[in-house]
């Protein structure tokens, strides 16, 4: 049976064809290690590290490629922005929709007693009030950190209204671009973001274990690990200069080529034309949903406010059996539980068991929506109700929130 995949919110797939066929030539050629010698292998897998930054810098119009630092993923990435940032006695404004990648680094050291935390609500639909983020400033402010698009309810934040305040106030803007980079235009002076975290393999269409950290000149980061740069080795401390400053050890030099392939894949189309494609299989997604009996829908009624990620549960029925239903009966790929975001979970009220999550990617036609449709009907009228049917609260059952 052929998948039909709609989990693109975890991981993009398929890569775009360029991808594949360039990594095995890429394996064989830049076989060297990039800045650890003066000859010609490494000089090339050097150059290819710094294309890919210079790609990245044009895609998030960042003036200095260099303070663009590779990491693992988003999640490495926002771990190095929050504990590179954040000191005792600092206070942090963030919002109940993150994902565990700033939510845990935040709980433990508040609990630590090291920092506190203010965590803005979200309106029915999921979206955050740029005013409720004035409010919570105060004085000790160091870091507001917000996803820009929440991987549970799809909605999307108003980070450039966000900036401008966090701006003001003089605190620093942490931005999780997990689900945007790549599906979503994003200018780093307009909305004046001083860290953006990403990771490579999702929007990106690049490959897992990749990702950056976009670092702003207002942003004075500590390093959380230190080791070999390949340049300053006389030094006995890690180099101030970036990218070095946060790079340590032999990057993903393989990861990285292929990342430079989906960058120049995603810059020939434009991102415009990216998220115009997917909110179009958005569209097409919500109208069959609100279309049907016994399935709740989730997020913002507006597609400007959206991104391609749909939450949906079937009255009575677990997530999970739902998402089980579909992958065993009809081969569709889809997400069910908490997605790593509890918060948003409870704001949006269907925790503890959470959500299916459909999230068309860049590959995804209109049949497959038109199939994951009809197979969310065919499981709303087969799988035993076993939970109680009424909505959560604040739910609509058909409709949207």
């Amino acid at each position: 049976m052929r998948t039909t995949y709609l989990d693109n919110a975890a991981t993009s797939f398929p890569k775009p064809p360029r991808v594949y066929e360039r990594l095995r030539e890429y394996l064989e050629r830049y076989g060297g290690c990039p800045g650890r010698g003066g000859y010609r292998m490494a000089k090339e897998a050097e150059a290819l590290i710094d294309e890919t930054r210079s790609l990245l810098a044009e895609l998030f119009g960042v003036k200095e490629p260099q303070r663009i630092v590779f990491t693992l993923n988003a999640t490495d990435a926002l771990n190095m922005a929050i504990k590179g940032t954040v000191a005792p006695g600092d206070h942090v404004v963030t919002t109940v929709l993150e994902h565990n990648s700033v939510m845990r680094p935040l709980n433990r050291l508040e609990r630590k007693g090291l920092i506190q935390v203010t965590r803005v609500g979200v309106s029915g639909e999921g979206l955050v009030d740029p005013a409720d983020i004035r409010k919570a400033l105060t004085g000790r402010t160091k870091l507001v950190a917000v996803i820009h698009g929440s991987n549970v309810t799809g909605a999307l934040q108003p980070i450039q209204a966000i900036g401008s305040i966090v701006r003001t106030h003089g605190a620093l803007f942490l931005v999780d671009a997990a689900q945007t980079a790549g599906a979503v235009p994003i200018d780093v002076e307009a909305a004046c973001i001083d860290l953006l975290a990403f990771p490579g393999h999702k929007a990106l269409l690049g490959l897992p274990g990749t990702g950056a950290l976009y670092v702003g000149p207002r942003a004075q980061l500590t390093p959380w690990r230190e080791g070999g740069t390949g340049v300053f080795s006389e030094r006995p401390l890690q180099p101030e200069e970036f990218p070095y400053c946060l790079e340590a050890g032999s990057p993903n030099t393989l990861g990285l080529a292929g990342l430079r392939e989906s960058l120049q894949f995603i810059l020939q189309y434009g991102v415009a034309w990216i998220r115009a494609h997917e909110l179009s299989l958005t569209r097409r997604l919500l109208d069959g949903l609100r279309a049907a009996d016994r399935l709740t829908v989730y997020g913002p009624l507006s597609l400007d406010d959206r991104i391609a990620a749909v939450s949906v549960t079937v009255a009575g029925c677990s997530p999970a059996a739902v998402a089980e239903w579909l992958d065993r009966a009809h081969g569709i790929a889809v997400r069910a539980g908490l997605h790593c975001a509890p918060g948003a979970h409870r704001a949006i009220g269907t925790f503890p068991d959470g959500t299916v999550r459909i999230s068309p990617g860049y590959f995804t036609t209109d049949a497959d929506i038109d199939l994951c449709l009809e197979a969310l009907r065919d499981a709303a009228d087969t799988i035993p109700q076993t939970h109680d049917p009424t909505p959560c609260a604040g739910s609509a059952s058909g409709g949207a929130r």
